[in-house]
């Protein structure tokens, strides 16, 4: 029960800090005191924060190390800006059409972790790292071919170039190595804090079901988890399929903020990326997911004024954070003063009983 009392403040504790986040950057907003360029940046972190959490679902909680966490962003983005662009015209409401779009991301995002997760979940260690990064590169090189085109006869697509779509008329959604062009830009900073919310919803239920007892339970010992009855297949599946759709909602999210979005930009350098915010916060820390993902991606604008030195500056700040959160002594620190909070906790609901469990 104490367990139990801690996960659920722990959760409420996640809800709240991403709640205050919101309301003291609307404040700032309002106040004038964010400049134009970090107003740019707050869609991107948004996404970036839903990205991280969706592969920690798959890093550390799952314990499965995947690199082309990427490729499912590239599949919800480019899915869900055809979608929008098909319901333009039969719904001018641009949140709703946002909505529709980010479900329908989803969605292809969802088949394409399963697609690509039921003979890859059968691998372990570097075998299933190296297919996931294939599998990244697989996709964009898809994508960089697929030409897509709409017209009043529908949906045409190609993997030659745009001409071969014989369309009459009609706009080109997807041009191949020049991706989308001439999108509605459909994200906004509200629309991207009901994402993170949507997403720790997903994650945390996860985790705190008994689905995601027995996720872990895999994580810690495949073999133990197999003896006890644990279909160790359903339930990596689900978390990987679960991971994936998240990370395609959050590449519609992404996508949507731009006018222009292409392929290039879900290589394999997106998926080093966001992995690198998943261990910097901590492997399997949803709140520390939350917080590198956006300080890390702030940090390069606050050092723009050092123009050469500012990357250099980066790398430093990442290996100092790299080695105080692997630090064991800071680590047996934190440990202690959680066993101290909960003792403290346990004590006061004592005395709140009268001290009847000590008669």
């Amino acid at each position: 029960m104490k367990k139990f009392k801690f996960t659920k403040y722990k959760n409420f504790a996640t809800y709240a800090l991403v709640i205050i986040v919101f309301v003291i950057v609307r404040s700032l907003i309002a106040g004038g005191v964010i400049t134009n360029s970090l107003q740019g940046l707050l869609v991107p972190i948004c996404a970036y924060i839903c990205m991280t959490i969706s592969l920690n679902l798959t890093v550390g909680i799952l314990g499965e190390l995947s690199l082309g966490h990427a490729g499912f962003m590239s599949v919800g983005a480019f899915s869900g800006l055809a979608a929008a662009a098909c319901l333009k015209d039969a719904i001018p409401n641009g949140g709703l059409r946002l909505v529709i779009a980010i479900i329908i991301g989803a969605l292809f995002a969802a088949i394409a972790g399963l697609i690509i997760g039921i003979p890859v979940l059968r691998l372990q260690g570097d075998y299933l790292a190296i297919v996931t990064l294939a599998f990244g590169e697989i996709i964009k090189n898809i994508l960089n071919n697929l030409y897509v085109g709409l017209d009043k006869a529908g949906l045409h697509f190609s993997m030659t170039d745009s001409s071969a779509l014989g369309m009459s008329g009609g706009t080109v959604l997807i041009n191949g190595p020049r991706g989308a062009v001439g999108m509605s830009k459909l994200s906004t900073f509200t629309a991207g804090f009901i994402l993170i919310l949507v997403t720790l919803f997903i994650t945390l239920n996860l985790i705190n079901s008994r689905s995601g007892r027995a996720i872990m339970a895999i994580r810690d010992n495949r073999i133990a988890a197999e003896a006890t009855g644990i279909n160790i297949t359903k339930y990596k599946l689900m978390a990987f399929v679960t991971s994936a759709a998240m990370a395609g909602m959050a590449g519609v999210l992404y996508a949507m903020n731009y006018s222009t979005i292409v392929p290039k930009k879900f290589d394999f350098n997106t998926s080093i990326l966001i992995l690198v915010f998943v261990v910097l916060g901590g492997i399997g820390n949803i709140q520390g997911s939350i917080i590198a993902a956006a300080i890390l991606t702030i940090l390069p604008e606050f050092l723009r004024f050092m123009q050469d030195f500012r990357m250099l500056i980066y790398a430093i700040v990442l290996i100092i954070v790299m080695l105080v959160t692997n630090n064991p002594t800071l680590k047996n620190g934190l440990h202690v003063l959680r066993n101290k909070i909960g003792l403290g906790m346990h004590k006061k609901q004592q005395e709140a009983g009268g001290g009847a469990s000590d008669e």
